[in-house]
């Protein structure tokens, strides 16, 4: 049985588009000024509207990112300049080698101009397989060279005229390109259930062994289509849990363009339902339109909003929250206050948000479990901590924070855009709750 508690959710756009007035320039009217101070303030709100409006299939036009460009370069500039050119090659060699590695690197900018946004790349599956990769095996190319360049430092101080053979560059490269092949692999299996268990305080008896199953960043997309999220959907019902929850990032894609792919996540089932929060990808694709689309598929979503989950008299709290993301699209942001509005005191609270970085607030609010998704594990072990840097700290698997549990999990998609994983594999995570012992109430 459940009875939901609502805190109010986001506004969608306007179904309608605004035209700036057309003004005479050349008015004679002592009220000239103001109407000129007008029309330039609403050809800004134009301006400004347009910037938020869909594009042309559902997904926000995205601006190129100068820094997003340069960041995403650098490595391949390293590559070409550190490995490329001191090789044993033909200038004609170097420099056809120099551009084809120079489009790979480039791929987000292939992936905007194939559907507006650099989150959506609309290529057919092989190519954004390839497209990853490449960029992956350049990115890993360019951390090896890296170290080649530092041990030959250290050569250099030791003893003089120490040079690099060319057989050392061209072993760095087939292993970055082996790496790579296994972390895109990796990255787009179908992955495990994975068992965590979890003491809640104040559980009520009746739920001691309650069993829900967390799916997050499934980014389905051309890379996730609907043959994987057919066989997640399978795993996830074969799960045998009581609930099952989706912590956001459930696409990458417009509704009319991720339609048929999304369309498995109907056939979720589990005893207490399936709830979902929005991810901060769902604020680039139409969030209104998949708000709706999402519902209609039977997913229920829990924006700033509660739902009782009841065994016998016993109750337990699951509340859900928008992403730190929505205010910038002019949504609804995260309010745990009105997520938990009219739920009972003595309930514990399981939390569902999708960024992990507000853990804090959310234990001194109370919050038994928090589970959360967005930094996909940091991908590659060793260099997730910069992931967690930008996320409180938090990156992947359970942290005690100041007396709640907080699970992040590793994902079970990938955004398509950096499809790669080693070390932190994908994961759809079978949770467990268990009272906690007295000496941890």
């Amino acid at each position: 049985m459940a009875t939901f508690g609502d805190g109010g959710g986001g506004k969608g756009l306007p179904l309608f588009r605004v035209h700036p007035l057309r003004l005479a320039t050349r008015s004679t009217s002592p009220l000239r000024g103001r109407i000129g101070k007008q029309k330039v303030a609403a050809k800004a709100a134009v301006r400004r509207y347009r910037g938020a409006l869909p594009f042309s299939h559902g997904a926000r036009r995205q601006r190129t990112n100068p820094i997003f460009q340069l960041i995403f370069s650098l490595p391949c500039l390293y590559v070409i300049g550190r490995w490329l050119w001191p090789l044993s090659l033909a200038i004609p060699v170097k420099l056809g080698v120099a551009v084809l590695l120079l489009l790979a690197s480039q791929y987000h900018s292939w992936s905007r101009l194939s559907s507006g946004s650099v989150f959506a790349p609309e290529f057919p599956r092989a190519i954004v397989i390839a497209f990853n990769w490449a960029f992956g095996a350049i990115l890993l190319l360019a951390i090896l060279q890296i170290l080649v360049d530092l041990g030959t430092l250290v050569m250099l101080i030791v003893q003089r005229g120490t040079v690099v053979p060319d057989g050392v560059r061209y072993a760095i490269a087939a292993l970055a390109a082996l790496l790579a092949a296994i972390g895109v692999a990796n990255a787009i299996r179908v992955p495990p259930v994975v068992d965590v268990e979890v003491a809640i305080r104040d559980l009520p008896p009746q739920f001691d062994g309650y069993r829900l199953l967390q799916l997050t960043d499934l980014h389905i997309s051309r890379l996730f289509p609907a043959a994987w999220a057919r066989k997640v959907v399978d795993r996830a019902n074969a799960s045998g849990v009581d609930l099952i929850v989706v912590t956001g990032d459930f696409i990458d894609g417009s509704v009319a363009m991720r339609r048929e792919d999304v369309a498995p996540l109907a056939e979720l089932r589990a005893p207490d339902g399936v709830y979902a929060i929005p991810g901060n990808h769902e604020y680039f694709f139409d969030y209104a339109a998949w708000m709706r689309h999402l519902t209609g598929m039977g997913i229920r979503m829990l924006p700033n909003a509660h739902v009782l989950l009841a065994r016998g008299d016993a109750r337990l709290v699951l509340a859900g929250v928008t992403d730190l993301s929505a205010p910038a699209v002019g949504q609804a942001g995260p309010d745990l206050g009105a997520a938990l509005a009219g739920a009972p005191k003595s309930a514990p609270v399981v939390l569902l948000d999708h960024q992990p970085k507000m853990a804090r607030q959310a234990a001194s609010r109370g919050v038994a479990l928090q589970l959360s998704g967005h930094t996909h594990g940091g991908m590659i072990r060793g260099f997730d901590r910069i992931f967690a840097l930008a996320n409180g700290g938090f990156v992947s698997g359970r942290y005690d924070v100041d007396g709640m549990t907080l699970y992040v999990s590793n994902g079970t998609g990938l955004w398509p855009g950096f499809a790669l994983r080693l070390g932190r594999p994908p994961e759809m995570t079978r949770i467990t709750l268990r009272p906690a012992p007295p000496h941890h109430q």
